[in-house]
């Protein structure tokens, strides 16, 4: 537990130690650092006691009391004003005493004040309230014993009664500020750790879907090399050459995707990676280069104009459906089907026949391409997260399917144009 500031505000330090005063069970905790701005909350409450106390003193004058009272009066006072440097660590024990004290005494009066506050403001009302019953019951005594008249009794009576109850309301209030600060603070809190989660799936789907692409493609140009060490020394260099282009790809796809983890890990900005930023118009390239990567890929494209945002999200669908067959089903032929218009949808069908169950082997290769299977979670949350929805699995002719349906809305919005 920790110990809470006077004014209503929790030291920085522990500030996220919260609810183990405003809700906990009114012990006090360890000793606890006091920060500049406790010092200043602990002097004036101090200076208020003493100024509060001094008072008391010109009305007990009037009084004209006898010395050994006048005495009393003024040890009492004094050991009270100085006691209110221990309300942090003690208020409801601080608060016990002062309140038995000024049931007769005038002068403990302003540190009873200050320790009735303390208790309102760092306890729960379990423990506020009978401590203001209490101070509320010492009333009577004083008023009852200390000789005046009974004009001047009915006064002090309801004066008394007035600066408990305000001095117990005004520690509530702030108690309760004090609640909702905190709680405010967590929800701010959750909601930005909230909102870097997302960003990290984000921008781990996007580089999944940048990178298993590239690495797929070195891996089955990979496995040729390995199978046909002594093929002509043309396709070896073709090959060689595909492998070296899509590493360099794939080193310049990394960089830049971490150079946005970067820059929004320090400035907080939702941004998409620079590059790359596919479009529905690039599936014919995606197309074509899975082709010379020796897929067999057939292209039936019926959807014209899509928001890059939309059409982005397609492509990373298309693309990693396109993937997965490459692992999964070796040479087998892939039928990618997309078609849409706007005030409907845009869908994306990838069918290709069965491959073993544990991952395809490369043509006339020994070594298979591993896959963790969270290529389809991706495309699933992706999905998802467009406003649509994405099927895949098995079918009873022996072809596994990869369906997308994301919608196309007739007006865009900037974030489907960007």
């Amino acid at each position: 537990m920790t110990e809470l500031r006077g004014d209503g505000a929790a030291t920085s330090e522990y500030r996220w130690a919260l609810p183990s005063v405003l809700l906990g069970d009114g012990r006090a905790g360890g000793r606890v650092r006091r920060s500049m701005r406790d010092w200043i909350v602990d002097i004036v409450m101090f200076l208020l006691a003493c100024a509060l106390t001094f008072l008391s003193l010109e009305e007990l004058q009037q009084q004209n009391p006898s010395e050994p009272l006048v005495f009393i009066e003024q040890v009492t006072g004094a050991l009270s004003c100085a006691a209110v440097w221990l309300r942090r660590r003690w208020p409801v024990g601080l608060a016990v005493v002062t309140g038995l004290l000024s049931s007769y005494l005038e002068m403990p009066g302003g540190a009873s004040v200050v320790a009735l506050f303390t208790v309102a403001v760092h306890r729960p009302f379990k423990v506020s309230g009978p401590i203001t019953l209490f101070n509320l019951l010492t009333l009577i005594p004083y008023v009852s014993l200390r000789p005046q008249s009974e004009l001047d009794r009915t006064w002090a009576a309801a004066l008394g009664v007035a600066i408990v109850l305000t001095v117990f309301a005004w520690g509530i209030v702030i108690r309760a500020r004090r609640q909702l600060v905190w709680s405010l603070r967590q929800r701010a809190d959750g909601a930005a750790e909230e909102a870097k989660r997302l960003e990290r799936e984000r921008i781990a789907r996007e580089m999944h879907d940048v990178l298993a692409h590239r690495i797929s493609m070195l891996s089955l140009h990979a496995g040729a090399l390995e199978f046909r060490p002594d093929a002509p020394p043309a396709e070896i260099a073709r090959a060689a050459g595909a492998i070296r282009t899509n590493a360099h790809l794939a080193l310049q796809d990394l960089r830049e995707v971490i150079g946005v983890l970067r820059h929004s890990t320090s400035e907080g900005e939702d941004t998409v990676p620079e590059r790359p930023q596919p479009t529905l118009a690039d599936l014919p390239a995606l197309v074509e280069e899975c082709r010379h990567a020796g897929m067999d890929v057939r292209l039936d494209l019926r959807a014209d104009g899509a928001p890059e945002g939309l059409g982005r999200n397609l492509y990373r669908i298309v693309q990693e459906a396109l993937t997965n067959a490459r692992k999964h089903a070796g040479g087998a032929p892939v039928a990618v089907t997309v078609e849409g218009a706007p005030g409907r949808a845009l869908s994306a069908e990838v069918r290709n026949p069965l491959g073993p169950r544990h991952g395809a082997r490369l043509p006339g290769a020994g070594a298979r391409i591993p896959g963790a299977g969270a290529g389809l979670i991706g495309l699933t949350e992706r999905a998802e997260l467009a406003g649509g929805r994405l099927e895949h699995g098995a079918t009873p002719q022996g072809e596994f399917v990869v369906r997308a349906w994301l919608p196309w809305p007739v007006e865009t919005t900037r974030e489907d144009e960007a």
